[in-house]
């Protein structure tokens, strides 16, 4: 990165697709988020997309925005959602970190999708210096094994709704 004496650096940008081995995790567009609030399908998506939790992303979306819902592409047919509940803010220790979420057709479970899609993500966001975060049902077994082979280790208790709150670590930098 060029940079003028004494300006700071800029931090890196979060890419608006994240490719995985065989999937795309690209944000949604905008008409691609309203058709998802409202219910409505679209023929590259698979029958069962999208599911009542990625209306309730839709929620959080925001046009072009990194931080914003993504699809789970895999081929040419979507498979789901994964994404952040927002941009970043400063934690208790001040390390800029964020929440994400992410879900699947049942059509698409069992095959580690989500487990790619997810450490797809994490390490764009840890490419950029942020931390991430995530909850999950306490009895939603799937999601947790999803989370502890991302490496997800730190556990922060439970959050208003009774989910657990897990953290991944951010790595450390070498000297």
């Amino acid at each position: 990165m060029a940079r003028v004496s004494g300006a700071a650096p800029q931090p890196a940008v979060l890419p608006l697709e994240v490719r995985t081995e065989r999937l795309l995790l690209v944000v949604w567009s905008p008409g691609e988020a309203a058709d998802i609030a409202a219910g409505r399908r679209r023929p590259e998506w698979h029958a069962d997309y999208p599911q009542p939790d990625d209306r309730d992303a839709a929620t959080l979306y925001e046009p072009h925005s990194p931080w914003s819902p993504r699809h789970v592409v895999r081929g040419r047919t979507v498979l789901g959602s994964i994404g952040c509940f927002g941009a970043p803010t400063a934690a208790d220790d001040g390390v800029r970190e964020v929440e994400v979420g992410f879900g699947l057709v049942p059509e698409a479970r069992g095959w580690g999708f989500a487990t790619e899609a997810l450490a797809g993500l994490v390490a764009a966001l840890e490419a950029v210096g942020v931390r991430v975060r995530a909850a999950a049902e306490p009895d939603n077994r799937a999601s947790l094994r999803v989370l502890a082979r991302c490496g997800f280790t730190g556990l922060r208790g439970s959050d208003e709704d009774g989910r657990l709150v897990m953290v991944r670590p951010l790595p450390v930098a070498a000297p």
